[in-house]
C-alpha cells in the first residue's frame, strides 16, 4: 500500500542531495523577499500543511518550504536531530538551489528554536523573522515548563500499521481544522496517505528527544537587535497566577528594530489553518514598513 501511495502522490517540489539523502524543497512565486517557511514538530508534510499560506504569500514574494529529513517527501537520516544539524541541512539545501538570502525566516512552533539559532549564528543571512505561534528557547524557563515529548514507541506507529489504522478509523483527526475549500481535495488525500506511511517516524521521535538539549544550547541566545521580528501569537486570554502570558513573554523577545511587533490572532496553534489571508496581509505591511525604514 505504501509503495502504491508513494507512486500515486509523487513529490511536488524538487530534491537536493545532502550527505547521500534527498531533501524535498518546494518554491512558489517571485518578489523582492524570499520567505522561508519552517514547520512545527511532527507536521507530516510542511508543504501540504502550509498550502493556504503559500498561496497567499506567493502572490507578492518568493515562498520556500523546506521539508527536513523525516518530513513530507524528504528521506530519513541517521544524523542526530541537533539544532546544529537541522540548521546546517536547511542552509545547505538553500545554497544548493542557489536561493540567495537574506531570508525572511517564518517558523511555526518548535522551529522558532531553529530560527533563533540561525539568526544568532548567521545574522547576515536573515532579513527578518516572522513567528507563527513560535516556540522560543527562553519561553520554557519563563513559564517553568519542560520541552514537549513524544513517546519513543510512537516510531512504530507507521511501520506496523497503527498510523494507517488510525487514519482509516478517523481520517479527519489528522487533517487541518480549516473551513471547507481552504485546502484542496488532493492536498487532504495526500495528507492522509502520508500520515499513514510516514507519521511519527524515527526522525520525528529523535527530534522530540533532542529538544531538551536544543533548548539548552539556545536558551541564552537572542535575535540580533537590528533584525526586525513579527510574532503572530494566539489571543487565548490565558494568564498565569503571577500575570505571565504569551504576550508578556514575547515582549521580552522583541528586538530594537522599529518594525518589531506582536500581532495576536484568534485561532488554533496552527494559525495558518484559518488565518492565512490575514497573516499574509500583515506580513506584507511588515515587510513594507521595514523597507520604508531602511
Amino acid at each position: 500500500m505504501k509503495l502504491v501511495e508513494q507512486h500515486k502522490y509523487p513529490a511536488i517540489g524538487q530534491y537536493v542531495q545532502i550527505e547521500n539523502q534527498r531533501m524535498h524543497i518546494y518554491t512558489k512565486g517571485n518578489g523582492p523577499n524570499t520567505i522561508v517557511l519552517l514547520s512545527g514538530l511532527g507536521t507530516v508534510s510542511p508543504v501540504l500543511d502550509f498550502e493556504p499560506l503559500i498561496n497567499e504569500m506567493s502572490n507578492h514574494n518568493r515562498v520556500v518550504v523546506l521539508e527536513p529529513f523525516g518530513y513530507g517527501w524528504s528521506d530519513k537520516t541517521d544524523k542526530k536531530r541537533t539544532v546544529e544539524h537541522i540548521v546546517g541541512e536547511l542552509r545547505s539545501a538553500l545554497q544548493q538551489l542557489n536561493i540567495k538570502g537574506p531570508y525572511v525566516l517564518m517558523p511555526h512552533s518548535i522551529s522558532g528554536i531553529y530560527s533563533m539559532y540561525y539568526a544568532h549564528e548567521y545574522p547576515e543571512e536573515v532579513k527578518a523573522v516572522v513567528g507563527i505561534d513560535a516556540t522560543l528557547p527562553a519561553a520554557l524557563a519563563y513559564f517553568n515548563e519542560s520541552p514537549p515529548a513524544i513517546p519513543g514507541y510512537m516510531r512504530y506507529a507507521a511501520p506496523i500499521g497503527l498510523a494507517r489504522l488510525a487514519v482509516y478509523l478517523d481520517g479527519s483527526a489528522y487533517l487541518p481544522l480549516a473551513s471547507e475549500g481552504a485546502y484542496s481535495d488532493e492536498n487532504l488525500a495526500m495528507t492522509k496517505a502520508m500520515t499513514a506511511w510516514n507519521g511519527y517516524n524515527k526522525n520525528v521521535i529523535q527530534e522530540a528527544s533532542e529538544l531538551g538539549d536544543n533548548v539548552r544550547k539556545t536558551a541564552q541566545m537572542s535575535f540580533p537587535s537590528d533584525i526586525p521580528v513579527l510574532f503572530f501569537t494566539r489571543d487565548d486570554g490565558r494568564v498565569s497566577e503571577d500575570g505571565r502570558s504569551q504576550f508578556t513573554f514575547l515582549q521580552t523577545q522583541l528586538t530594537d528594530h522599529p518594525s518589531s511587533t506582536i500581532f495576536p490572532l484568534q485561532g488554533h496553534h496552527y494559525l495558518h489553518w484559518t488565518k492565512s489571508k490575514e497573516m499574509s496581509e500583515t506580513v506584507l505591511k511588515f515587510l513594507k514598513d521595514i523597507k520604508d525604514k531602511e
